[in-house]
């Protein structure tokens, strides 16, 4: 049965710690729904009451944009091992970007990777355990470098020009806000 907690508990941040996928989750009051897979070192737990990402270039940029209009975020993880269970971060979220006083001391917390754009904070509003009975078992084989070869490639200056083609708007038009002064 599922099971609410007013923030996360060590169990939580254990799970969490030996998770290889979580998926994001948001929306604008009006638009799609975007539900993203990451994956990769790039998430923190900074505290009982909030965690972050480091978001790399992507296709879209429809996390930025949604919390800039709505700021609903959800996390999900789940298990794929033997002990089954899935975990949610509901809260609000907010978007640290390269140009923000505040990206230092953020960007801190996680090693370098290629085609890191922006961090992304959940402040956690709940905690929500469930069971995940159904999610089948599966064996974990290792990163895929598919990313970090293309961001490597682009370089800086590649991918600030694709960040200006296709990062500048969500898929239903919204800002994302990501090279705003």
């Amino acid at each position: 049965m599922a099971r609410f907690y007013p923030g996360l508990e060590d169990k939580h941040r254990n799970f969490i710690a030996a998770q290889k996928l979580f998926f994001t989750a948001t929306a604008p009051t009006e638009g799609r729904i975007n539900l993203s897979p990451k994956g990769m070192d790039s998430l923190r737990v900074i505290d009982a009451q909030c965690v972050a990402y480091l978001d790399l270039t992507g296709s879209g940029n429809e996390t930025a944009a949604h919390l800039k209009h709505d700021g609903r975020i959800t996390i999900m993880f789940c298990s794929f091992d033997a002990d089954p269970l899935i975990l949610r971060l509901y809260g609000r979220g907010r978007v640290v970007r390269r140009q923000d006083a505040a990206w230092p001391a953020w960007r801190a917390h996680f090693p370098a990777l290629p085609g890191e754009r922006q961090i992304i904070v959940l402040d956690i509003e709940s905690v929500q355990t469930s069971c995940g009975y159904a999610v089948p078992q599966f064996d974990y084989r290792g990163e895929r470098d598919t990313l970090m070869r293309w961001a490597e490639k682009k370089g800086t200056l590649g991918l600030l020009e694709y960040w200006r083609e296709k990062n500048q708007t969500s898929i239903d038009g919204l800002a994302t806000g990501l090279l705003e002064e």
